[in-house]
Order: structure tokens, then sequence, then C-alpha cells
């Protein structure tokens, strides 16, 4: 089968791409043209060789015009996964995994697929594309604060913090959300290597422990500051110290600090009086307005969202000691107080009780 008609095809730009591609496949497949071999006509072409069976088979099967013609450059297999089985595989991948693995990969799917005759064969590939269709993971898992339904203690300790974020700014009484952390030291044993055109940053995976420092985080988000002090340890009077900076020194002309944090033993007012004398422990005391997230739902407190940000910014890399990790951490700062770095928050209680609405008690009318 010669394919003169179809010399010009090949060149002319206005004609679809694949067209003049199948015609020039073809082409040099012809008994009474060039009559290459398929992998002479791929690398020809710029194809891969499956390309050109397919389009040789097409030729044979459904003739010349539609070879050429058509996008499609093979026959239509029908699906392994149609309705049920896809509704079987979702089910199968949310499931527990069996016994021995921690969790399901994509050859267990396809084995136990199999193993259900849901399908008589089906490969990994395949598995993939089905949980992806649905958006499934089952290779991946994640840590979550799950409180308990019907939790009265929970809803009405996070009724409390979104109230208080609703509340207009206010000078002598500023908002200060407060958390903390901790950032471990490590130094290089190998020089890392820098990075090159092509080539990313490459550091080896041996490193030394150099200790631990903690990190305490105070942030208003209604006036752009935050301030991160880094100490040695995070005992009580630890916490009583750096009250006592942020209302002397941070907020002296506060009347009263709204003080949102985690109900963590070491943040009561009885730490100020491990700390220092009763007058001094009193006298703090009295300047705070101290409102607690509820338990597993820390998510409420906007300074671990900004831990969050200075941990991806800054902190997510080697650190060797306390000196750099201040340094690092002073700059970071300063940045994002030159800019007044707010937050906005836009979850309030009536979105709460909409959309945590099993996390709500059920009033059992008489």
């Amino acid at each position: 089968m010669y394919l003169e008609s179809y010399r010009d095809l090949i060149h002319q730009t206005k004609v679809a791409k694949h067209k003049r591609i199948h015609a020039q496949i073809l082409l040099c497949l012809d008994e009474n043209g060039p009559k290459l071999t398929e992998l002479q006509t791929s690398q020809t072409c710029g194809v891969s060789t499956k390309t050109v069976q397919r389009t040789r088979k097409r030729c044979v099967l459904e003739g010349l015009d539609i070879a050429v013609n058509s996008k499609f450059n093979g026959i239509a297999r029908p699906r392994k996964l149609q309705g049920e089985q896809q509704a079987a595989l979702t089910a199968l991948a949310c499931s527990t995994p069996p016994e021995g693995h921690s969790r399901w990969t994509l050859q267990l799917l396809a084995d136990r697929t199999v193993e259900l005759e849901h399908v008589n064969s089906i490969s990994h590939q395949t598995i993939g594309r089905g949980v992806k269709k649905n958006e499934l993971k089952p290779w991946q898992k994640k840590e979550w604060c799950i409180p308990k339904k019907a939790n009265a203690e929970f809803v009405c300790a996070m009724e409390r913090v979104l109230d208080v974020y609703q509340q207009p700014h206010d000078p002598n009484r500023p908002l200060i959300c407060m958390d903390e952390s901790s950032k471990q030291h490590t130094l290089e044993v190998r020089t890392p290597l820098p990075m090159k055109p092509g080539q990313p940053l490459k550091y080896d995976n041996e490193y030394e422990r150099n200790g631990v420092s903690s990190l305490f985080m105070f942030f208003a988000p209604l006036e752009g500051w935050r301030h991160i002090e880094v100490t040695d340890s995070r005992t009580a009077c630890d916490w009583a110290h750096q009250i006592k900076q942020l209302v002397d020194v941070h907020f002296p002309k506060a009347d009263v600090i709204r003080l949102v944090m985690d109900n963590l033993n070491t943040h009561t007012p009885a730490s100020l009086y491990k700390a220092f004398e009763p007058g001094e422990a009193h006298r703090l005391a009295s300047k705070l307005e101290i409102i607690y997230t509820p338990k597993h739902g820390s998510w409420l407190n906007m300074a671990e969202i900004e831990l969050s940000i200075l941990s991806r910014q800054c902190l997510s890399r080697r650190i060797p000691d306390q000196a750099a990790l201040k340094s690092e951490i002073e700059a970071w700062e300063s940045q994002r107080n030159g800019v007044e770095s707010k937050m906005e928050w836009r979850f309030t209680t009536e979105d709460a009780r909409v959309k945590l609405k099993k996390l709500y008690p059920t009033i059992k009318s008489e």
C-alpha cells in the first residue's frame, strides 16, 4: 500500500500534528516505500515503537483514513474497574489493612482485589489510578486532634476563645496568644556541598546532636507583633518569668492582658507564686485574663499557627547551637514585625455551631 496521496499531508502545517505523524509512520512502513523497521520508523518519526505498532494495527483493522485521521491511536479496551469494582476498591482502601501491615499499598490492594474476585487480574498501576480518581491516599496517615462527640467541656472552652477573637482591638486590653515549642540543635559532620546550576544543595544524612532549646511564642494577632524567647527549659518558673517580661516590658501600659493558651499544667497563676514573692505574683496575676483552649483544640490558638510559620520559614534546617538559633529567630521576628504581619481569623461561634455540630450535646425536649 503506497501512500502517495498523503505525502503532501506530512508537510502541511495547518493539518493537525497527529495526522501528519500518522501519515509519516505509514509511509515509512509501506512496502512500496522506504519499508523501514518499527524501530527505524520510531526513530525517524520521533515516536515510541508502541505508537508505530498501534498505527499499523489500526490501519489493518479499520482502514487507512481512520488510521491517519483518528486522534485515538489504539483500540479501546474496557476499563478494569467499572462502577461496582470501583466502589469495592474504595471500601477496601478505607478498611483496616491485613495483619502484619501498617497500611495498604497499591500492590496489596491489587492482590486483595483479585482474591475477592472483583477482577480476574489487575496491576498496581491500575489500582493507583482507581484510588487517585476518588482522592484516596491509603499509604498516608495523619496525626489529628479528635475531640469527643457531644463534648460540652470542649464547646464551652472553644466558644469562649472564639468570642475573644471577635472582640475589637483595645490597646488597654491587648489580645496575646501564647504557645511553646522546642528545637533540637544539630552539628554537621561533613561540610555540605553548595548549590550549583542544575544541582541542589547536598548535605550528609549523618549529624551530631548538640542539645535542645525551648521556645516561648507570644503573638498579638491584631497588632501584627510577635516575640519568641529562646531558653534552656520550659518549667513553671520559666513560664512565670516570660509572663513578667510580657507584662512589664512588652505591654507595661495595658490594664489587662487577654492571654490565650493551652491548659498545660505550668500555664497557671500558681506558677507565678513558685517564681516570685506573693505580692509580685499577685500583681502579675491580676494583669492577666487567661482564656484556655480546650483539650484537643490547640488549633484554636493562633500562636500555634505562627509557630508553624516560624518552623517552615526559619527552623526547617539544621541549626548548630542556641546562639545561632537566637540570631536566626531574631532576624525572622524583626522582618515579620517590620511589616506588621497580622492574622485574620474568620472562624466564628456561628460557624462552629454549624460545622462542628457533632461536638455539641443534643438537648432532649421534654
